[in-house]
């Protein structure tokens, strides 16, 4: 697909979403139960949709909600459930309509203090600091957001007992009691108002900020980020983190400037996009040009989106680093810089992460762990310990603390950041320069990710993809040397489909958020051979979709 004529420039005032407008549909508007996409659609990254759209709103939120009760009540999970929200518009309202189903079936709900925003990564840690060493009275959590997905949309998860997102089993039987209470006309929900939810006992105050900020020394050197002085600079770009940054400077006295500590729920500030939408994606270049414009002015940089599960890297020798740049060279710097980390600790990857990473971990002689897409595949290694780090292309990871127990089961965009830093001054280098030496060693690979438009039909389809579909003998001049539809690390499905050569590869999964299929491609034989492996690959996705 090209790219829009506006892209890597701001928004123009008719972009911006009207505001006031989508709070107004989220509450008035009622799904339609007959169309697919006003149905519950509750994934790994939970339910996500527009109330523009009427695929977000107040019914779909009451619906879930009550459904994660049942779910709670049906597993015995009787601790309290750790909520918290990320700057999209819709978030707000979100958390009002889940307190008060959450209040009314009794749900004891820990809320942020002063009703502060709170990172995906800071509930996640909540949640296990909470359950560790206990066996009864198991918390789990709530996170609103819809990623770095557009400003008119949001997101509603649900986070399981080990702090991590809700697997398939579990995220199914959600999808399928909310739509029950939705087509029942909502006659199972159990609710009061939002002043009685908020005045009830059950409904109580946490300090993610304080909690998160004040463990940060378990998992990244923050006596050497003070000590060494290293200048860092950090976009928040309005999201969740706004806050926490500035305390995190003060608490650990780190020359780490915040350039922005605006929110504005349009994201106005925002330059748009390769497909001339806002995006809050800390990998696009094109979404970064404000974080891209901090290069000179410190060693490293880095931005998290919207929830600040994710992360964007920009470094003075080669600006915003591709995120299987960045994950190649944290996997080397962990492994060889946390002694107290078992040795049989192994490293986590998708499978449509670059290859580089497989280079890194043998030469570590580290065990590699290759998984779906999708960062749940990583949580019950980091949660025992038996992964240290879980990482997957689109700039999300998270690893073990410094004792090599588990910090987050969610990804975990600041740590990501802080890291960059710690690296930089640790080895005199920074990330850039290290993966610069990794391709001297382990040679240059090429590696980029497309999308093309597919219906929910077509979606569908490619998720159900057989290796026996694919006929074809040969990819871009050379043969084809393994189709897969299932992982190699843990058998489980793709949800689409890798093909690859002896220097190359590609794979093709639908997106679980937008009507598009992602194709991502790897060349170890330059960008001409890179964009033939692309042109093929949407050949041979078209040929079977129809």
């Amino acid at each position: 697909m090209p790219n829009h004529s506006l892209a890597g420039k701001t928004a123009t005032k008719e972009q911006l979403i009207n505001v006031p407008q989508l709070i107004t549909d989220y509450f008035k508007q009622e799904p339609d139960l007959s169309k697919r996409e006003e149905r519950v659609s509750f994934g790994t990254s939970g339910h996500r949709g527009s109330s523009f759209n009427n695929s977000f709103n107040e019914h779909h939120i009451l619906a879930t909600t009550q459904a994660i009760c049942n779910y709670r009540e049906a597993m015995g999970i009787a601790g309290p459930v750790f909520i918290g929200i990320d700057t999209h518009a819709l978030s707000v309202p979100a958390q009002a309509t889940a307190l008060e189903v959450l209040a009314a079936n009794d749900v004891v709900t820990m809320i942020a203090t002063n009703d502060e925003y709170t990172p995906t990564p800071a509930i996640s840690h909540a949640i296990i600091e909470y359950n560790r060493d206990k066996k009864i009275g198991l918390a789990d959590g709530i996170v609103i957001t819809p990623s770095h997905n557009p400003p008119q949309d949001g997101g509603f998860k649900y986070n399981m007992t080990n702090g991590g997102p809700a697997e398939g089993s579990v995220t199914s039987w959600i999808e399928s009691r909310a739509n029950e209470i939705l087509e029942d006309k909502l006659k199972g929900i159990k609710r009061i108002s939002l002043a009685k939810a908020l005045s009830r006992s059950t409904t109580q105050r946490y300090d993610y900020l304080e909690a998160y900020t004040a463990d940060l020394s378990l998992v990244i050197d923050t006596n050497l980020l003070k000590e060494s002085g290293i200048k860092m600079g950090v976009d928040p770009l309005g999201g969740a983190g706004v806050k926490y940054w500035q305390r995190i400077a003060d608490r650990y006295s780190l020359n780490l400037s915040v350039v922005d500590d605006t929110v504005n729920h349009t994201f106005s500030f925002m330059s748009l996009d390769w497909d001339g939408k806002i995006r809050m994606d800390p990998s696009s270049s094109y979404a970064m040009q404000r974080l891209i414009g901090l290069k000179d002015k410190f060693p490293v940089a880095f931005a998290c989106d919207t929830d600040h599960d994710r992360h964007g890297i920009v470094t003075q020798s080669g600006g915003l680093m591709n995120p299987n740049h960045f994950l190649a060279v944290a996997i080397d710097y962990l492994f060889q810089n946390r002694p107290q980390w078992n040795a049989d600790t192994g490293i986590g990857k998708t499978l449509v992460s670059s290859q580089m990473i497989d280079r890194v971990a043998n030469k570590l002689g580290r065990k590699l762990i290759e998984v779906p897409v999708g960062f749940k595949w990583f949580v019950d290694g980091l949660y025992d310990g038996s992964l240290g780090f879980g990482g997957e292309e689109s700039a999300g990871a998270s690893f073990l603390n410094m004792q090599g127990n588990v910090w987050s089961t969610d990804k975990d965009g600041i740590i990501a950041a802080l890291l960059a830093g710690e690296i930089t001054a640790k080895t005199g280098k920074d990330p850039s320069e290290i993966y610069h030496e990794f391709t001297r060693e382990y040679g240059v690979p090429v590696y980029d990710r497309i999308d093309a438009p597919a219906t929910p039909e077509q979606k569908d389809k490619l998720k159900k993809l057989s290796p026996l579909q694919i006929t074809s003998s040969e990819l871009a001049g050379e043969k084809i040397t393994n189709v897969l539809t299932n992982a190699p690390g843990n058998g489980a499905a793709i949800g689409g489909l890798k093909v690859e050569t002896a220097n190359g590869w590609f794979a093709a999964r639908p997106s679980g958020t937008e009507n598009i299929y992602k194709i991502y491609a790897e060349s170890f034989k330059g960008k001409k051979h890179l964009e033939q492996l692309q042109e093929e690959a949407q050949k041979v996705v078209n040929d079977v979709l129809g």
